[in-house]
Protein backbone atom coordinates (compact mmCIF):
# COMPACT_ATOMS: atom_id res chain seq x y z
CA UNK A 1 0.00 0.00 0.00
CA UNK A 2 1.40 3.37 -0.89
CA UNK A 3 0.90 6.08 1.57
CA UNK A 4 0.94 9.82 1.26
CA UNK A 5 4.49 11.18 2.68
CA UNK A 6 2.13 14.07 4.88
CA UNK A 7 1.07 10.64 6.94
CA UNK A 8 4.66 8.79 7.19
CA UNK A 9 6.40 12.69 7.95
CA UNK A 10 4.22 13.23 11.02
CA UNK A 11 4.61 11.73 14.42
CA UNK A 12 0.87 10.53 14.72
CA UNK A 13 0.77 9.52 10.98
CA UNK A 14 3.86 7.14 11.87
CA UNK A 15 2.18 5.77 15.06
CA UNK A 16 -1.22 5.34 12.79
CA UNK A 17 0.58 3.84 10.00
CA UNK A 18 2.39 1.03 12.78
CA UNK A 19 -1.00 0.61 14.34
CA UNK A 20 -2.54 -0.13 10.62
CA UNK A 21 0.10 -1.99 9.37
CA UNK A 22 -0.04 -4.52 12.72
CA UNK A 23 -4.17 -4.32 12.33
CA UNK A 24 -3.81 -5.30 8.61
CA UNK A 25 -1.02 -7.98 9.32
CA UNK A 26 -3.70 -9.72 11.30
CA UNK A 27 -7.39 -9.26 9.81
CA UNK A 28 -8.28 -6.74 12.76
CA UNK A 29 -8.49 -3.52 10.46
CA UNK A 30 -12.43 -3.41 10.71
CA UNK A 31 -12.20 -3.90 14.83
CA UNK A 32 -9.46 -1.35 15.14
CA UNK A 33 -11.08 1.31 13.41
CA UNK A 34 -14.66 0.75 15.74
CA UNK A 35 -12.17 0.39 18.80
CA UNK A 36 -11.01 3.82 17.86
CA UNK A 37 -14.50 5.29 16.55
CA UNK A 38 -15.12 4.52 20.27
CA UNK A 39 -11.99 6.21 21.81
CA UNK A 40 -12.85 9.08 19.53
CA UNK A 41 -16.35 9.35 21.01
CA UNK A 42 -14.78 9.53 24.25
CA UNK A 43 -12.58 11.96 23.72
CA UNK A 44 -15.25 14.35 22.74
CA UNK A 45 -17.68 13.25 25.36
CA UNK A 46 -16.22 12.64 28.82
CA UNK A 47 -13.69 15.38 30.00
CA UNK A 48 -12.17 13.50 32.57
CA UNK A 49 -10.70 10.98 29.51
CA UNK A 50 -9.72 14.41 27.77
CA UNK A 51 -8.00 15.31 30.86
CA UNK A 52 -5.72 12.06 31.01
CA UNK A 53 -4.66 12.27 27.39
CA UNK A 54 -3.92 16.11 27.26
CA UNK A 55 -2.36 16.24 30.67
CA UNK A 56 1.91 16.32 30.75
CA UNK A 57 1.61 15.90 34.51
CA UNK A 58 0.09 12.42 34.61
CA UNK A 59 3.15 10.04 35.58
CA UNK A 60 3.68 7.24 33.01
CA UNK A 61 2.89 4.32 35.16
CA UNK A 62 -0.43 6.41 36.31
CA UNK A 63 -1.22 7.05 32.68
CA UNK A 64 -1.01 3.12 31.30
CA UNK A 65 -2.68 1.88 34.40
CA UNK A 66 -5.52 4.78 33.73
CA UNK A 67 -5.69 3.89 29.88
CA UNK A 68 -5.90 0.66 30.41
CA UNK A 69 -8.62 1.10 33.03
CA UNK A 70 -10.27 2.90 30.36
CA UNK A 71 -9.84 0.57 27.38
CA UNK A 72 -11.39 -2.26 29.40
CA UNK A 73 -14.25 -0.01 30.25
CA UNK A 74 -14.83 0.68 26.84
CA UNK A 75 -14.57 -2.76 25.35
CA UNK A 76 -11.67 -1.94 22.71
CA UNK A 77 -9.69 -4.29 21.26
CA UNK A 78 -6.41 -6.25 22.59
CA UNK A 79 -4.41 -4.36 19.64
CA UNK A 80 -6.32 -1.28 20.10
CA UNK A 81 -5.29 -1.15 24.04
CA UNK A 82 -2.10 -2.45 23.72
CA UNK A 83 -1.20 0.35 21.03
CA UNK A 84 -2.79 3.12 23.81
CA UNK A 85 -0.40 1.32 26.32
CA UNK A 86 2.70 2.03 23.86
CA UNK A 87 1.32 5.31 23.62
CA UNK A 88 0.87 6.06 27.36
CA UNK A 89 4.51 4.65 28.28
CA UNK A 90 6.22 6.60 24.90
CA UNK A 91 4.06 9.53 26.81
CA UNK A 92 2.16 10.31 23.43
CA UNK A 93 -1.29 10.78 24.42
CA UNK A 94 -1.52 14.10 23.08
CA UNK A 95 -1.36 12.89 19.32
CA UNK A 96 -4.31 10.41 20.16
CA UNK A 97 -6.61 12.68 18.06
CA UNK A 98 -4.06 12.92 15.22
CA UNK A 99 -3.42 9.31 14.91
CA UNK A 100 -7.49 8.40 14.59
CA UNK A 101 -7.59 10.72 11.76
CA UNK A 102 -4.71 9.47 10.14
CA UNK A 103 -5.85 5.79 10.64
CA UNK A 104 -9.62 7.01 9.04
CA UNK A 105 -7.00 8.19 6.21
CA UNK A 106 -5.03 4.89 5.70
CA UNK A 107 -8.19 2.45 5.82
CA UNK A 108 -10.10 4.91 3.47
CA UNK A 109 -7.36 4.25 1.02
CA UNK A 110 -6.72 0.94 2.16
CA UNK A 111 -10.69 0.14 0.46
CA UNK A 112 -9.92 2.75 -2.31
CA UNK A 113 -12.24 5.43 -0.30
CA UNK A 114 -11.78 9.58 -0.26
CA UNK A 115 -12.67 11.02 2.68
CA UNK A 116 -14.32 14.00 3.45
CA UNK A 117 -14.76 15.88 6.77
CA UNK A 118 -19.00 17.86 6.51
CA UNK A 119 -18.78 20.63 9.10
CA UNK A 120 -23.10 21.45 9.51
CA UNK A 121 -24.80 23.79 11.60
CA UNK A 122 -27.01 21.22 12.69
CA UNK A 123 -27.76 17.64 12.62
CA UNK A 124 -27.61 15.90 9.15
CA UNK A 125 -29.98 13.41 8.83
CA UNK A 126 -28.84 10.27 7.37
CA UNK A 127 -31.04 10.58 3.91
CA UNK A 128 -28.89 14.52 4.01
CA UNK A 129 -25.61 12.57 4.47
CA UNK A 130 -26.23 9.52 1.91
CA UNK A 131 -27.83 12.17 -0.65
CA UNK A 132 -24.56 14.15 0.00
CA UNK A 133 -22.22 11.28 -0.59
CA UNK A 134 -23.59 10.64 -3.39
CA UNK A 135 -22.84 14.08 -5.01
CA UNK A 136 -19.14 14.11 -3.74
CA UNK A 137 -19.10 10.82 -5.20
CA UNK A 138 -20.07 11.80 -8.86
CA UNK A 139 -17.74 14.99 -8.17
CA UNK A 140 -14.73 12.77 -7.12
CA UNK A 141 -15.17 9.78 -9.09
CA UNK A 142 -14.75 7.17 -6.35
CA UNK A 143 -16.99 6.30 -2.76
CA UNK A 144 -16.44 9.31 -0.24
CA UNK A 145 -16.13 8.14 3.35
CA UNK A 146 -18.01 11.28 5.15
CA UNK A 147 -17.35 12.51 8.76
CA UNK A 148 -19.99 15.04 10.04
CA UNK A 149 -19.26 17.50 12.72
CA UNK A 150 -21.96 20.07 14.37
CA UNK A 151 -20.50 23.65 14.28
CA UNK A 152 -23.70 26.16 15.15
CA UNK A 153 -21.31 29.06 14.51
CA UNK A 154 -21.43 28.82 10.28
CA UNK A 155 -25.63 29.77 10.74
CA UNK A 156 -26.10 27.00 8.23
CA UNK A 157 -24.76 25.49 4.63
CA UNK A 158 -22.16 23.13 4.94
CA UNK A 159 -18.61 23.21 5.28
CA UNK A 160 -16.94 20.14 2.82
CA UNK A 161 -13.22 19.08 2.89
CA UNK A 162 -11.90 16.81 1.05
CA UNK A 163 -8.14 16.35 1.05
CA UNK A 164 -6.54 19.53 0.40
CA UNK A 165 -10.19 20.92 -1.24
CA UNK A 166 -12.27 22.87 0.68
CA UNK A 167 -16.10 23.75 -0.26
CA UNK A 168 -17.52 26.50 1.62
CA UNK A 169 -21.03 27.18 1.44
CA UNK A 170 -22.12 28.29 4.92
CA UNK A 171 -24.05 31.24 5.92
CA UNK A 172 -21.15 33.10 8.24
CA UNK A 173 -18.58 32.73 5.27
CA UNK A 174 -21.32 34.36 2.75
CA UNK A 175 -22.17 37.38 5.39
CA UNK A 176 -18.29 38.08 5.60
CA UNK A 177 -17.71 38.45 2.11
CA UNK A 178 -20.77 40.67 1.88
CA UNK A 179 -19.41 42.28 4.38
CA UNK A 180 -15.95 43.24 3.11
CA UNK A 181 -18.02 43.91 -0.18
CA UNK A 182 -19.87 46.67 1.76
CA UNK A 183 -16.69 48.62 3.21
CA UNK A 184 -15.52 48.70 -0.14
Amino acid sequence: MENSGGIQASLAGRYALALFELARDNGQIDSVGQSLSTVKAALAEVADFRNLVSSPLIARADAEKAVAGVAASLGLDALTTKFLGVLASNRRLDKLSGMIRCYETLVSAHKGETRAEVTSAYPLSAEQVEALGAKLKARVGNDVSLETRVDPAIMGGLVVKIGSQMIDSSIRTRLNTLAQAMKG
